[in-house]
């Protein structure tokens, strides 16, 4: 592909101030662990996820992109991701949250100046805001009116993520008159916001998705982030990365939910397994070779797709360190290069989600064990993103030449 793999560029000094990595992997751990605990009660019982939300606030990790002279965490997107991972395999809906929050908050940095990024940075963490919202293109979006100093919302929008949990909306919205998409931050508690839940979806029932309807919503002038406009002639390279980097995001839950399904199911195997038929035989290791190839063919498939994941994280870390020196032909390397780390991703999910409950066999049933959301959760995600999609894209660049098209994830 000729994407040149490299190391990013040293971080500033005041972003290497920060705990480091290591520690924010070991924080991972614990919030993933504690997730897991109470994961199947707290899925079959579909309530919004403040208390989730909560504990991510607790543990640092709300705060995890920002910079440290902000109060932040002073992590890098690729610990981010690693974070996320470890989050989704506990927890996939949970995960989606936290990536959407990472994404959004994140994102400022595509669309807004450096100064007002380096604002909307600063009030986020000072208040600990949990984002929500989305950024991509779906039904008509809402219209923003007015002129600077007397700015209003107007229209209605669905959301997959966070919108019932969140402090902060991120509103895709075109500006009246011309038309031009605008990213939009928005207080879901503020005058003119109606948030609604969107419930009764068989996954990912804990993303607290809804629809937000906006009735004449002021508008302060910090608060229109900037243009998401496509068009070629406004848009450079390094803000066109917010789309493939957004898509490290579904890229980390898939794998997440993958590596997640497979440890349970094994730990259940080592300490549960009964010979078959079933005999009073104490709990022994399993020796059917069905079952040893099944674990063999889905550990190989989900290690094959994390490593290239790693792959278009270091590329993508490569494209961020370089700027505004990063050219559209590199952009389309690296954009293509995460399309397929997404699509391996998204096949790893699929089949250990659905061969692992084989494994197990009828046992896979059970209610208490519940094994069936990271199924359900994993193939809800991809119904939003269908991995034919980026097949198609990977195609259409190895045959055609042609780079992706700037969408939006999130």
């Amino acid at each position: 592909m000729g994407v040149a793999i490299a190391p990013a560029d040293p971080a500033p000094a005041p972003e290497r101030t920060g705990p480091g990595r290591a520690h924010w992997l070991h924080v991972a751990r614990e919030a993933a662990d504690d997730l897991a605990t109470d994961a199947v009660a707290r899925e079959q019982a579909g309530k919004h996820p403040f208390d989730e939300v909560s504990r991510l606030r607790e543990a640092g990790l709300l705060t995890l992109l920002a910079p440290v002279q902000s109060g932040g965490g002073g992590a890098d997107w690729a610990t981010a991701c690693a974070v996320l991972r470890e989050i989704a395999a506990a927890d996939g809906a949970i995960g989606q949250l936290l990536g959407c929050h990472y994404y959004l908050s994140w994102g400022t940095r595509f669309f807004s100046s450096p100064d007002l990024a380096a604002r909307v940075a600063l009030r986020s963490t000072a208040e600990q805001w949990c984002w929500g919202g989305g950024l991509a293109r779906q039904e008509a979006s809402p219209v923003l009116g007015g002129r600077s100093g007397r700015r209003v919302l107007d229209g209605r929008q669905s959301y997959a993520t966070g919108v019932l949990v969140a402090d902060r909306l991120a509103v895709r919205a075109v500006r009246a008159g011309t038309g031009e998409p605008l990213a939009v931050l928005v207080d879901p508690a503020g005058p003119g916001v109606r948030v609604d839940a969107d419930t009764g979806g068989f996954g990912q029932r804990l993303v607290a998705g809804g629809s937000v309807e906006f009735d004449a919503v002021p508008v302060a002038d910090d608060d229109v982030l900037g243009s998401l406009s496509a068009d070629e002639e406004a848009l450079s390279p390094s803000a066109a990365l917010a789309s493939p980097v957004g898509r490290l995001v579904s890229v980390q839950l898939l794998l997440g939910m993958a590596e997640g399904v497979l440890a349970e199911v094994r730990e259940y195997s080592r300490t549960s397994h009964t010979p078959w038929p079933l005999t009073s035989a104490a709990p022994q290791a399993p020796t059917d070779p069905h079952v040893l190839t099944a674990y063999g063919e889905l550990t190989v498939l989900t290690r094959s797709a994390s490593a290239l994941a790693d792959q278009a994280l270091d590329a993508a870390r490569e494209g961020l360190s370089a700027g505004d020196d990063l050219g559209f032909d590199q952009y389309a390397e690296i954009s293509v290069l995460i399309a397929m780390a997404e699509a391996a991703a998204s096949r790893a999910a699929h089949e250990s989600t659905t061969r692992a409950l084989d494994v197990l066999g009828p046992r896979a049933a059970s209610a208490r064990l519940g094994l069936d959301r990271f199924w359900r959760n994993a193939r809800t995600h991809t119904l939003h993103e269908p991995a034919a999609r980026r097949f198609r894209e990977v195609g259409d660049y190895w045959l055609n030449g042609t780079h992706p098209a700037f969408v939006l994830p999130v």
